[in-house]
C-alpha cells in the first residue's frame, strides 16, 4: 500500500486518508460519500477556504466574477485543466464578488488571478486568462 494522502472533500470538508496508487479510482468522502477529486473544478468561499487548503494534493484557485469577460472565457479552459490535472492538482472557482473580504484577503487585483497553493502556503500565481497548453506548462514550472 502506498502512502495516504489526506484530501479535504469539496463537498463537506472533511479529510479523507486516500492512498496515493488510489487517486485515479474515483474515491467517495467517508462523511458524505461525494466525490473527493472530481473532474471539474468546484466552488470556494469564505465559509470552505481554509478547510479546502488543507491537504496534500495541490490547490489551484481560479479567482473570477461573472460580470469578467476575459473570466467567462477562460472557464472552460479550467474545465478541462480539472480534466486533466485529476488526482494531481485540486482546482477551485472563487467568484471574488460573493466572497470580497476572501479576496482583498488574498491580495487579488486583477481577475481572472489563479493561486496555487501547496501544503495550504501560495506558492505560485498568475493573473489573466490563458490558453489550455500555456496553463498547464506553468503548472509544470510549478512542478504540478
Amino acid at each position: 500500500m502506498s502512502n495516504p494522502l489526506l484530501i479535504p472533500c469539496p463537498s463537506c470538508n472533511g479529510l479523507n486518508r486516500i492512498p496515493s496508487d488510489r487517486l485515479a479510482d474515483g474515491p467517495r468522502c467517508g462523511r458524505c460519500k461525494s466525490e473527493v477529486l472530481p473532474a471539474s473544478p468546484f466552488e470556494l468561499s469564505q465559509a470552505n477556504f481554509a478547510s479546502q487548503l488543507k491537504g496534500d494534493l495541490p490547490l489551484l484557485v481560479d479567482v473570477w466574477a461573472d460580470w469578467c469577460g476575459p473570466c467567462r472565457s477562460f472557464a472552460p479552459t479550467f474545465q478541462q485543466a480539472a480534466q486533466q490535472l485529476q488526482g494531481r492538482c485540486r482546482l477551485g472557482k472563487l467568484d471574488s464578488e460573493n466572497n470580497q473580504p476572501l479576496s482583498a484577503q488574498l491580495g487579488i487585483r486583477s481577475i481572472p488571478s489563479l493561486i496555487l497553493f501547496k501544503g495550504g502556503v501560495e506558492v505560485a500565481r498568475q493573473s489573466g486568462a490563458m490558453p489550455l497548453p500555456q496553463l498547464l506548462g506553468w503548472l509544470r514550472q510549478q512542478r504540478i
